[in-house]
């Protein structure tokens, strides 16, 4: 499982015109699962997401969690996180799994984010999104299972 995260000031996903999945500061998430993803690689991307220190204490440092600060996350199912383009001009997409496992991976990483407390928005699987945030920082980590 790969995920870009992204503090964000501010995130929405629309389909067709209408917004979907909106939320304030906090993280944008982009989701790529493979075939070779479990429930495992779910549970440790999402304690991994929702504990990451990547927001400023009153010091300055990047010491809070999403959590602490009472932000919401923005999740975008992404397949093309897993296109190879080591060869040729076309990303081949072999690596990312296939729509059934990937919806039922990425629907769990969703609830097990919204079991630690956290808000969570969801763009649309499978479906054409426009995506637009206001990356805060900038301030942006990919995080992958294996």
């Amino acid at each position: 499982m790969r995920v870009v995260v992204q503090r964000c000031k501010r995130a929405e996903v629309t389909v067709g015109g209408e917004i979907i999945g909106q939320i304030g500061h906090g993280l944008m998430l982009l989701v790529g699962i493979t075939h070779e993803d479990t429930e495992q690689d779910a549970k440790y991307v999402a304690d991994k997401v929702a504990g990451l220190r990547i927001f400023e204490d009153e010091s300055g440092k990047m010491n809070l969690s999403v959590m602490e600060t009472g932000g919401s996350i923005l999740s975008v199912s992404q397949f093309t996180l897993y296109g190879d383009c080591r060869k040729g001009k076309r990303p081949n997409f072999m690596a990312a799994a296939r729509p059934e496992l990937a919806e039922q991976l990425y629907n769990q990483f969703n609830e097990l984010l919204r079991a630690q407390g956290l808000h969570v928005e969801t763009g649309a699987f499978g479906e054409m999104m426009d995506v637009s945030l206001t990356n805060w920082g900038p301030v942006t980590l990919i995080i992958d299972s294996k």
